[in-house]
């Protein structure tokens, strides 16, 4: 029940944050960027790395995860895995990470409740273990610009059927913003900007218009 008097200035509990999230990527390699339609390929690359980059500035923990790499997937994106220096993917021969005894333990050791999805291929490899991990408690926040299905309509229904179970669909530059959240925290200010004038754009090169024009701290 809606009551004015509890009305205040303070964020919702819904919102992500760098110490109630985890990022899971799931099966960004060549093999599945090979099959991937639903939109361009260059541009699922550019928004996963943005997100990696966004877990990195904000210390989120990230959990990368690959299937038959050594047989038939092939290894982690490159770019993605220079993000995460030293960091070994969790491998697996099951099509739902879910059912991956490591990969599941690794999501639960963070403690985190929000898990951030991204992965390749919408219609398999994302929405069984964001069916699973909802069916399990937990929020899940589709990335859907660093995800891909094998056709529009593929990745589409894919989409529809994890909103339809409780997850919720988000963009990259969302989740980083999100994250962020406020312009005066100076701690990832830079590195939230060298993030977007790196992968967002457009957006990017606002910003690097406006610092040209009114200097490194120009906001936003």
């Amino acid at each position: 029940m809606f009551d004015i008097a509890q009305v205040r200035a303070a964020p919702s509990a819904d919102l992500l944050t760098p110490d109630n999230s985890v990022m899971l990527f799931i099966d960004h390699q060549p093999q599945m960027f090979f099959g991937t339609g639903s939109g361009d390929r260059s541009a699922v690359i550019n928004s996963t790395v943005g997100l990696a980059k966004a877990a990195r500035a904000f210390d989120v923990p990230a959990v990368l995860t690959t299937v038959a790499a050594e047989s038939f997937s092939g290894p982690l994106l490159p770019q993605l895995a220079a993000v995460f220096p030293g960091q070994k993917a969790v491998d697996r021969t099951s099509m739902n990470a879910w059912e991956d005894e490591a990969l599941v333990e690794a999501v639960r050791a963070t403690g985190r409740k929000k898990i951030i999805l991204s992965g390749l291929w919408t219609e398999v490899c994302l929405v069984l273990p964001a069916l699973s991990a909802l069916a399990q408690g937990y929020e899940v926040y589709v990335v859907t610009d660093a995800s891909g299905g094998v056709s529009p309509a593929a990745h589409e229904h894919a989409l529809q059927r994890m909103l339809a179970a409780g997850a919720v669909p988000v963009t990259w530059v969302q989740v980083l913003l999100e994250l962020q959240r406020d312009w005066a925290l100076s701690e990832t200010y830079g590195a939230v900007m060298e993030i977007v004038k790196e992968h967002a754009g457009a957006y990017g090169l606002g910003v690097v218009y406006a610092q040209a024009v009114s200097g490194a701290h120009a906001a936003g």
